[in-house]
């Protein structure tokens, strides 16, 4: 296959087959009720394009260049046939975050922490709901999404440590990778890096030996199957895929990421899909036994019909792909 093969479609014929879906979600994530996004139809099958509203159109970039990637030119080939996954825990009270830990057969649970407006005392419930809900046995990680400074976070993980009977990693707990550094030597838990590494200038640059113990890296925003496998490689440490609460079709491109990478010592957090209300396609990749398969394309989008966004939507959509084309154009034209 062609390794690096650039977005050479004009957007005139990225819009022609272009199809805007709007599916409900179950809990609010990420302060989003409603994922969004564009389905892209290709010789190698279908990518996914849906960055966030609130990024930016060179931000959407790399969105646009996963998407383009997965419908042209597929992925490389498996090195193995399952991933395994956790469930992720948004912000919800104990009661349905154990139900929810319960029912997906996962022994790996992420748990939201720290979000604005909550508690601590909230997410103390919520994750020793958690491992009640998993026993002794399972493992348990929490995302606070840079949400604290290193003051802040040597306290709360604690609590939350201890909460937890223990807890495989925190995600992001601070903002930037010194912060990092330093709060890797002041607390027990290992570190892991996500807004660090995608929010780079250069995510392939991003060396985190001294800074994290897990790089976290998710396939749209940092540009392809392609380009995060290259990340995650030279990351100097152990890599987690993770979903961006993809639909199916997105999902499956972060499960061949997965299902790539030489080494997969951790569960990887793309059991996203029990997020939606509803989904593209009839049939969308959901954990048996706590681990995903792995296909070597996406699935077509069968129910696009039914969770077809309406005409604001629409055009908000088609606009912004037009927008974020010209630009990953003019950038794919600079390179050569």
């Amino acid at each position: 296959m062609t390794e690096d093969r650039g977005p050479a479609d004009s957007p005139a014929e990225l819009l022609a087959g272009a199809r805007v879906f709007s599916v409900p979600m179950v809990h609010r994530f990420r302060g989003v009720t409603v994922r969004e996004g564009v389905l892209l139809p290709g010789p190698a099958g279908w990518g996914e394009f849906a960055p966030f509203r609130d990024y930016s159109d060179e931000q959407c970039v790399p969105w646009l260049r996963a998407a383009i990637e997965s419908a042209t030119v597929g992925w490389p080939e498996p090195r193995r046939d399952r991933v395994p996954v956790n469930i992720i825990v948004p912000v919800i009270d104990p009661a349905r975050a154990a139900d929810l830990v319960a029912a997906s057969g996962c022994r790996t649970a992420k748990v939201k922490v720290a979000d604005p407006g909550m508690e601590l005392a909230a997410d103390l419930d919520r994750v020793a709901a958690v491992r009640r809900a998993l026993g002794p046995t399972g493992a348990i990680r929490i995302d606070a999404n840079g949400a604290w400074t290193v003051a802040e976070a040597i306290p709360a993980i604690a609590r939350l440590d201890e909460a937890a009977e223990g807890l495989e990693y925190v995600e992001q707990p601070c903002r930037t990778l010194a912060e990092l550094a330093e709060l890797r030597l002041r607390v027990r838990p290992k570190i892991a890096a996500d807004e660090s590494i995608r929010g780079a200038a250069d995510p392939a640059a991003v060396r985190l030996a001294d800074a994290a113990d897990v790089a976290i890296v998710k396939v749209a925003p940092l540009g392809g199957v392609r380009a995060a496998l290259r990340i995650a490689q030279g990351a100097g440490v152990p890599a987690v895929v993770s979903s961006a609460v993809d639909s199916a079709v997105g999902l499956t491109a972060g499960i061949a990421l997965a299902a790539a990478l030489p080494e997969l010592p951790y569960a990887c957090g793309l059991g996203t899909g029990v997020l939606l209300a509803d989904d593209v396609c009839g049939r969308p990749p959901r954990p048996v036994d706590g681990a995903l398969e792995v296909v070597t394309r996406a699935p077509d989008p069968d129910r696009i019909d039914e969770v077809a966004a309406g005409a604001e939507a629409t055009a908000y959509w088609r606009d912004r792909l037009r927008r974020v084309a010209l630009i990953t154009q003019a950038l794919t034209q600079g390179r050569t």
